[in-house]
């Protein structure tokens, strides 16, 4: 047959479902590894669900979705940002990856350079190079807190610089920006006329410190915005299956956003549209009951880390432990966490997943129930 595509046939491994997977074929595996919220969803969010399939309303929907999410995802952003956008900058998309894909296919040429974060999400890097792109790391150094340094992103830009990526609260790290720095990065951008993609899936789990969204130092005038901003109902919400989320675009991009997600997806389900909806609009007791889960598991992992002098970033958002395991791993994370779980029976996804500035370390998800964290915690060798 005819070979794949050459950049096709050159994307990575994703190294936290391979560990995931593996740890799916170990019977009584604790699965620390990916971050899957695990609460029931709550009723009238199935419900309506249900309601659009047994009314029959299977037929697509705008492109963007239909108005009265893109209103419910605008009031939400309102609300939670300080940022005042109409209904008409939100396009509902087929989850946030779906979102990333969108916003970078607007954003890059091929060729073009996206400055993505080490430690960071896989998918940041995946999806700019099936775009033909080349993504250049970041880096957010253990001796800053992994947070960014300005200097260290405005030595990498060139004139192929097109989009910084930001993702607060991070995945892996559970780092949060503060709100100085992040205004220092709207201005970076600015200054070099970068577009931002600003990754919040985690916004609605921060702790102790506020989140604070890049699109706050925006400009509001059409041709000078240049922050897209991705949203997601899969951890808000743990509406991981229904493939839901948001992407808000600078004003004055709309027709082009209508072209461009006609091409890729159409349309999102409408069965989940009505569901988010629910969510969105319906009783909140499935985000503050999930927040005190995770900010609960996160303070029970801590403390048996910290017990066993295991080094790790004190999470202020996101469900996520990042811990340093460089005393045992042996300099290759990936493969010690495939005999560790062999060993011990839990699987954690390790650091190199995120980045080079990941060897050594390890992300413990802190979704699930916590006797069982807190046993595959407690499993690891201490310091």
């Amino acid at each position: 047959m005819p070979e794949l595509s050459a950049h096709i046939r050159d994307v990575p491994v994703n190294q936290i479902r391979e560990i995931t997977e593996a740890a799916w074929r170990t019977p009584g595996a604790l699965i620390l590894s990916i971050g899957e919220p695990g609460f029931p969803l709550p009723r009238h969010v199935l419900d309506a669900g249900i309601a659009c399939l047994d009314r029959d309303e299977t037929n697509y929907t705008p492109n963007a979705g239909i108005p009265p999410l893109r209103e419910a995802f605008a009031t939400r952003f309102r609300e939670q940002s300080g940022v005042d956008i109409g209904a008409d900058r939100v396009y509902v998309v087929d989850g946030a990856q779906q979102g990333l894909h969108f916003a970078m296919s607007l954003l890059l040429a091929p060729g073009d350079e996206i400055l993505i974060p080490n430690p960071g999400y896989p998918t940041f890097a995946m999806t700019s190079r099936l775009l033909h792109a080349v993504p250049v790391e970041y880096p957010l150094y253990p001796a800053h807190d992994f947070q960014p340094r300005i200097g260290d992103i405005e030595a990498l830009i060139t004139d192929r610089t097109r989009v910084l990526m930001l993702n607060s609260p991070s995945n892996p790290l559970g780092a949060v920006l503060r709100e100085d720095l992040t205004r220092e990065l709207v201005e970076l951008a600015r200054r070099h006329d970068l577009w931002i993609i600003s990754d919040e899936c985690y916004e609605a789990f921060t702790y102790d410190v506020p989140h604070v969204s890049p699109a706050r130092f925006d400009s509001t005038a059409p041709g000078e915005a240049r922050v897209f901003t991705s949203l997601t109902l899969s951890k808000t919400y743990g509406l991981t299956g229904l493939r839901i989320g948001a992407l808000i675009c600078p004003p004055g991009l709309e027709q082009r956003m209508n072209n461009v997600m006609e091409a890729i997806v159409s349309c999102v389900a409408s069965p989940s549209q009505y569901a988010a909806l629910a969510a969105l609009t319906g009783p909140q007791d499935y985000v503050s009951q999930a927040h005190a889960h995770y900010r609960g598991n996160r303070d029970a992992a801590s403390a048996v880390l910290a017990q066993k002098g295991i080094p790790f970033l004190s999470a202020q958002g996101a469900f996520y432990l990042w811990a340093d395991v460089s005393h045992v791993s042996g300099g290759n994370v990936r493969a010690w966490v495939k005999q560790f779980l062999a060993e011990a029976g839990v699987a954690f996804a390790p650091g190199t997943a995120f980045g080079s500035i990941g060897e050594g370390w390890i992300r413990i998800a802190l979704c699930g129930d916590q006797s069982e964290l807190v046993e595959g915690v407690g499993r690891l060798p201490g310091r």
